[in-house]
Order: structure tokens, then C-alpha cells, then sequence
């Protein structure tokens, strides 16, 4: 009974001394992920390249030799052609990328998640972007002017159902 009782405590003292460590390191030492005067700039979304500069119209011989429920007149490719993204802060361009179609066909969206540290303040921002591969120029752009505080995370995100960028 002595040597279990003996056990007992020590198994506690353990647990105790265990919890107390995970407690003191969860609010401690303190962890910031940018400096006390900076934030962030986010640039994250999806989009899909407009895969319709890659359809053709098929040839009347062509349809005639497929079966009748295949008879469609207008073919196009698969794969997505890639989108092109510029981010402009402060009138540098901080990011001018092409972003390739995602998928092992290459048929799935183009991604991008960017982070701008930025100093707090005052900065113009103009992102542009071109999913057309035919066109000259950008089918897309926004432009911004934003205050940012110490600390603030701010995104930019796209939708192209909403117009196109969406600044918050």
C-alpha cells in the first residue's frame, strides 16, 4: 500500500507539473508575426482562364463522322490557359505573374495567395488581371487607396460575379 500511495503522489506531481509547462508556453514567450509598426497585405483567390479563344467550329466532314448524339459544333480544349496577375502598391509592382491552370489535365482554376508586409499608412493599390490569353491590356482592374493600422490584415479578393476585385 505504501509503494502505490508513493506512485500516486508522484504520478500527480508529474500531471501537475506537465500542465502547469503546457499553461506557462500556451501565453508564453509572446509571439508576434510582424514587426509593432507593419500589416499585411493579402492577395488571395481562384480563378479559371477563359478557355474559349482555344474552341474552333468543326468542319461539316468532321461532324458527318461522328455518331449523331457526338455532333457538336463547337469543340475547345481542355486545359485552361494560365492568368496573368499585376500588383501594383504605391506605384511599384510588387508581383507581375503568370499563374498556370491547376489539375492534372490542367483543366482546374489558377490560384494565388500572396502576403505584403507593409508599413502602416497610407498606400494605393491597383491590381490587374488578364484571363482572356487573346486579349492586349486587362479584362480586370481595381484600385484602392487604404489607411492601414499597426496589426491590420487587409485581403484582396476576386469575383468576377461581383465585378471584379473586392477590397476589404
Amino acid at each position: 500500500m505504501k509503494g502505490r500511495l508513493r506512485h500516486l503522489i508522484l504520478g500527480g506531481a508529474a500531471t501537475l507539473a506537465l500542465s502547469l509547462a503546457v499553461a506557462y508556453l500556451s501565453a508564453a514567450p509572446g509571439w508576434q508575426s510582424l514587426p509593432a509598426d507593419m500589416a499585411l497585405l493579402r492577395v488571395s483567390f481562384t480563378h479559371s482562364g477563359d478557355r474559349s479563344a482555344s474552341c474552333r467550329e468543326r468542319t461539316p466532314e468532321e461532324l458527318a463522322e461522328l455518331p449523331p448524339n457526338m455532333r457538336i459544333a463547337k469543340v475547345c480544349d481542355r486545359r485552361r490557359p494560365p492568368i496573368y496577375v499585376e500588383i501594383e502598391i504605391d506605384g511599384a509592382t510588387v508581383l507581375a505573374e503568370e499563374l498556370p491552370a491547376r489539375g492534372i489535365a490542367g483543366s482546374g482554376p489558377s490560384r494565388i495567395y500572396q502576403r505584403f508586409p507593409l508599413p502602416a499608412g497610407r498606400h494605393d493599390i491597383a491590381v490587374r488581371l488578364r484571363d482572356r490569353p487573346a486579349t492586349q491590356g486587362f479584362d480586370y482592374v481595381g484600385e484602392t487607396q487604404v489607411t492601414l493600422v499597426p496589426a491590420q490584415s487587409f485581403v484582396i479578393d476576386f469575383r468576377p460575379e461581383s465585378g471584379g476585385f473586392v477590397f476589404k
